[in-house]
């Protein structure tokens, strides 16, 4: 099985700018974004041979996710509101026979970590929730995190150090997240590999020097790790500040 993932910044722009020949192209079995930033009615995208699933924010061209499935699922959830309520559109749920899927783009800090307070609460509730489904199914999780886990995971990591998505509480959640089961499918077979990023700031030409972030992860529960084929970083793909990333699954 083939899952992509891509942060897009906006799918109106990121269509004008090659989406839609990647999405061919890739011919994915499941391919999940985050940050559509539109509301409903705005684009006319319903891929043929693929069941669409979309959650928009309620504050207009903010955040946002979609799926797009080849597989009907058995059920769809939007959010995760026993736990947490969610306005921000930031996550979708497919339920499958075997597993559950899950897309998500994690509330960034901001600035002066203005909103770190609120990250940490989702955080933790989306903690709860992916143990919840991981209970009744393996789950596999996939999206714009918003951290970089580790110093070989950015570029320049002093320089960074407690700025948003390098905080020590941003990656003390996801190694706790970790700890509950679950897998870094790219870490799993490359543990050791160095400039491997899917973000990269706009300015200071920072994607032609390669001075990123890895924010975007595929993760699974530690019972399918075994079943990893592969997980790729489609480095070379434009039309984001963020690259898509793709995880081949026996599943």
């Amino acid at each position: 099985m083939k899952l992509i993932s891509w942060n897009v910044n906006g799918l109106r722009a990121c269509m004008a700018k090659g989406f839609e020949e990647f999405f061919k192209k890739t011919d994915a079995d499941i391919f999940c974004i985050q940050e559509t930033k539109l509301q409903q009615g705005q684009i006319d995208f319903e891929p043929e041979g693929y069941s669409s699933y979309w959650n928009y924010a309620e504050k207009k061209g903010y955040s946002g996710t979609a799926i797009f499935s080849k597989q009907m699922p058995l059920k769809v959830k939007f959010g995760m509101d026993e736990f947490l309520k969610d306005n921000e559109g930031r996550i979708i749920t497919l339920e499958f026979d075997s597993f559950y899927m899950v897309t998500v783009y994690t509330p960034n800090s901001q600035r002066e970590l203005a909103r770190l307070d609120y990250r940490l609460e989702w955080e933790e509730a989306f903690l709860s929730y992916l143990v919840s489904l991981d209970r009744e199914k393996p789950v596999v999780v996939c999206g714009d995190l918003n951290v970089a886990h580790r110093e070989i995971d950015l570029k320049n990591p002093d320089s960074n150090r407690n700025n948003a998505g390098f905080t020590d509480q941003e990656r003390q959640a996801f190694s706790n997240l970790l700890s509950k089961g679950f897998t870094d499918t790219f870490r799993a077979l490359y543990p050791d590999k160095t400039g491997a990023y899917t973000w990269w700031s706009y300015m200071f030409n920072a994607r032609k020097n390669n001075a990123g972030w890895r924010i975007d992860y595929f993760l699974v529960s530690d019972r399918l790790a075994e079943n990893i084929e592969d997980a790729l970083i489609y480095s070379d793909v434009y039309g984001s500040d963020h690259c898509p990333v793709g995880l081949i699954l026996n599943i």
